[in-house]
């Protein structure tokens, strides 16, 4: 039991390295960036508030087991911005390190390989709710320090609108709510407007 113990618990000291991935969106209004870990865990209480809500009938396990896989690949790869160029192909390195964690000898996830690509490829309810609630979140962080990172990154508000235009066709009531949160930006010299 010991050895068990042991390699389990070097197996979770691999998820500590989520804490050092810092991701570019600004918390409490701008204070300092977020990171991966923070992120992970934000991202499963807002998917169950969010299921909790719904109409639609959520795996909840399923749903809180996507949210806490889906950017363990970033321990290998880093964040990768939203608007980055090199965006397309982030996950290939993500693929690789989530290959490498469910190897570990300590790992007792049998699925987790299968979790991840679930969550990749968006497919099920839980996996689109999630992409949903994943770009909500550092919107939200953005609206709520008057647009820091955009304006750090000169983003503008045609390249939020397609980043995020998935949302339309997943939950209008969180798009509609999406759009007067993009037009307040602008008025606020937030977004650029182009």
């Amino acid at each position: 039991m010991t050895k068990k113990v042991t390699q389990i618990s070097e197996f979770l000291l691999q998820f500590d390295a989520l804490k050092s991935v810092n991701r570019k969106t600004y918390i409490n209004g701008g204070e300092r960036v977020e990171n991966s870990a923070e992120h992970s865990w934000h991202l499963a209480m807002a998917c169950w508030a969010f299921a909790e809500q719904s109409q639609e009938d959520f795996d909840l396990l399923k749903l809180l087991k996507l949210a806490l896989v889906h950017d363990l690949g970033e321990i290998g790869a880093g964040d990768t911005f939203l608007y980055s160029a090199n965006r397309n192909d982030a996950h290939i390195e993500e693929r690789k390190y989530i290959e490498k964690l469910a190897s570990h000898p300590g790992n007792p996830i049998g699925d987790l390989p299968e979790l991840w690509e679930e969550q990749e490829s968006g497919e099920t309810k839980e996996a689109r709710l999630l992409k949903v609630i994943d770009r909500l979140l550092p919107f939200l962080h953005n609206v709520t320090s008057e647009g820091r990172a955009w304006r750090d990154h000169g983003i503008r508000k045609s390249q939020v609108l397609k980043m995020h235009g998935f949302i339309e066709q997943e939950n209008s009531e969180i798009y509609d709510w999406f759009i007067s949160k993009v037009e307040y930006a602008v008025d606020q010299g937030w977004l650029k407007n182009s």
